[in-house]
């Protein structure tokens, strides 16, 4: 495999804030004016290690604007916790979200950090009823979390993806909602939806295609990408890393994954813009 090394710093994303958000966003900064398309997602979106992840390669291939709003490890509340943001979302002439897994939110049985979604803050009662003899203070990230916790009791992690599957449906719709213009689901990922199980390692995690299917009368089009084995072989190929990133990096969808997903998505978009 091949890629790009800088040294210790890596890529320069040149982060950037919109008014009244409190979120570092990928830059350069975009106007928020006339028709652009708004990307919504997680570290895909955000195109780690990438010079032009699918917001840029859509952009190009459209001659349209294209904000890119993902998050590193986001999760749904990224996005409601942000009225700036969705307000941004809701005025573009189109919108492409990201199927983003359903642990990075809180619900019923653990809280989250609200802009780091991916990041424990604490278990609930229920959660603390349910596993009574788990020390929750030793986690620090919702992963780390659900795979000590599914280990430990398969049964009773039953009720937890029950509620994490409801909560990130609820929660889905509701955005769906709020944002009037014409929206785009994006599944991107290494594998196709699970018809009725999940992965705990796979992302976007415990969600799966009923979950997908649930969510087809709020949304314009379902764009449905998995990456090839050509771009799974040469995933870090034209990645731009840092001294360390390397391990990382092996881990993400690399530039010709974000091709495949641009290439996907282009004549969808041209459609829905018509």
């Amino acid at each position: 495999m091949t890629y790009e090394r800088t040294g210790q710093r890596g890529l320069e994303y040149y982060p950037c804030r919109y008014p009244n958000s409190r979120i570092l966003f990928r830059g350069p900064k975009r106007r928020l004016q006339g028709d652009y398309i708004a990307f919504l997602g997680g570290t895909e979106i955000f195109g780690q290690f990438l010079r032009e992840p699918v917001p840029g390669l859509v952009e190009r291939a459209l001659g349209k604007t294209c904000v890119n709003f993902g998050v590193r490890n986001a999760g749904l509340d990224v996005y409601l916790n942000e009225p700036t943001v969705m307000e941004a979302a809701a005025s573009s002439a189109a919108t492409v979200i990201q199927v983003m897994g359903a642990p990075n939110m809180s619900n019923r049985f653990y809280t989250v950090h609200p802009r780091r979604n991916d990041r424990f803050l604490k278990a609930s009662r229920a959660l603390q009823d349910l596993y009574h003899e788990v020390d929750f203070t030793e986690f620090n990230f919702n992963r780390h979390l659900l795979h000590s916790l599914q280990s430990l009791s398969p049964d009773r992690f039953a009720a937890i993806t029950e509620e994490l599957s409801a909560a990130w449906i609820s929660r889905m719709k509701h955005m769906s909602m709020v944002l009037r213009n014409p929206k785009i689901l994006l599944w991107f990922s290494e594998h196709a939806p699970d018809e009725d199980d999940f992965a705990l390692l796979q992302d976007p995690l415990f969600v799966n295609r009923a979950m997908i299917e649930a969510l087809r009368p709020y949304v314009d089009e379902v764009v449905e990408v998995v990456a090839s084995s050509a771009a799974l072989v040469r995933r870090t190929d034209g990645m731009v890393l840092g001294a360390t990133d390397r391990p990382a990096a092996e881990e993400l969808l690399g530039p010709i994954a974000h091709q495949e997903a641009a290439n996907a998505l282009t004549p969808v978009l041209s459609r829905v813009l018509r």
